[in-house]
């Protein structure tokens, strides 16, 4: 029998939970943006049915949601080139979700391992949908056959459960290949962007500090003063990342730095061995402030004007439901769903 051929396509997205920081960036809407034109045809989310599963404001959900719309655009994702919209507004989502539910095993989940750090000693009290989320991530992948997904590392364990829910419902059901196995994409000298002032946490909008983060609203100011007082060590860069071992702090600036001028981190090393950070930490600031600054401006242009940000995302949603419509109906059909519209 022949493998089906899957059109070569791209689906990711990020929660809507306010507070982007240089972490969404340069992990997700930076690969997003260079994904574009590269063979691929790429699809982008705001998954506003994932914020939901712990407690959001409803205003401020809506002002979040617009706020990385706004950031996916300003960063370079082209509406005309990919397919942007927000989750909530294509309803094969949460169908195709329920009946993940009901391939995927509860073992599987209890395996989840971003599940037991979020939910941690409260487990019983956590929702649901909490609980079940990566099934409905899955959803998000397979409702389009996406075959990639840029993810952190973090994230991996979930396209892994993904791919084996694809695959236990085209055994169960006979459809061989139906839905694709997606490959996950992780890479990139930033794939996990540490905290400014401890480089051993991720960093994070709810850290105690703000001085811990770099937000994508920040003035430029206010990111050349936050990266000039990073917390580094008092050796120089070595000239080889081997001897970065042990030392995260330098690591993470190295890190920003290569992913903020498209090199690898070898090549940063090479430019600076035996640099202070009297040095580095400037020449950091400046390509951020470089880099950044004209984000978070077209940012706030963008959000003077949230009509036309819904009618991007609005017109998004009209293009991802034309593929994912099609795929949900099939998918009915081989479940053995009655459907007379």
């Amino acid at each position: 029998m022949t493998e089906a051929v899957h059109t070569r396509r791209v689906f990711s997205g990020i929660k809507p939970s306010g507070g982007l920081t240089l972490g969404n960036y340069l992990g997700a809407i930076k690969r997003f943006v260079d994904m574009q034109g590269q063979g691929f045809e790429t699809v982008y989310c705001v998954v506003d049915m994932h914020a939901i599963t712990v407690w959001q404001d409803p205003t401020e959900l809506k002002h979040a949601t617009r706020e990385l719309a706004a950031a996916y655009i300003a960063s370079g994702i082209d509406p005309d080139q990919s397919i942007l919209f927000n989750q909530s507004q294509v309803s094969a989502h949460a169908e195709l979700g329920w009946i993940f539910n009901c391939v995927a095993r509860v073992g599987w989940m209890n395996r989840m391992t971003q599940f037991k750090d979020k939910a941690g000693s409260n487990a019983e009290q956590v929702s649901l949908g909490l609980y079940a989320y990566p099934s409905l991530m899955a959803a998000d992948i397979l409702t389009y056959h996406a075959t990639h997904v840029p993810v952190g590392e973090d994230q991996k364990q979930h396209v892994e459960l993904t791919r084996d829910i694809a695959a236990k419902f085209n055994h169960d059901f006979k459809v061989p290949d139906f839905f694709p196995q997606p490959e996950p994409i992780i890479e990139g000298p930033a794939k996990r962007v540490m905290n400014l002032r401890d480089g051993t946490k991720k960093m994070s909008k709810s850290g105690a500090s703000d001085m811990e983060r770099i937000n994508m609203t920040d003035s430029a100011e206010l990111i050349a003063k936050k990266l000039k007082k990073a917390k580094t060590d008092p050796e120089p860069l070595p000239d080889n990342l081997d001897d970065l071992k042990g030392r995260p702090e330098a690591r993470n600036l190295v890190d920003i730095y290569a992913a903020l001028s498209d090199q690898t981190s070898e090549a940063v090393i090479s430019e600076y061995a035996g640099a202070q950070w009297g040095r580095f930490k400037p020449a950091l600031a400046d390509l951020a402030v470089d880099k950044l600054s004209p984000i978070s401006t077209r940012m706030a242009e963008l959000m003077d004007d949230p009509a036309e940000i819904d009618r991007i995302l609005a017109k998004g949603a009209d293009k991802a439901a034309a593929i994912a419509e099609p795929i949900l109906a099939k998918t009915y059909d081989i479940v053995g769903f009655v459907r007379s519209r």
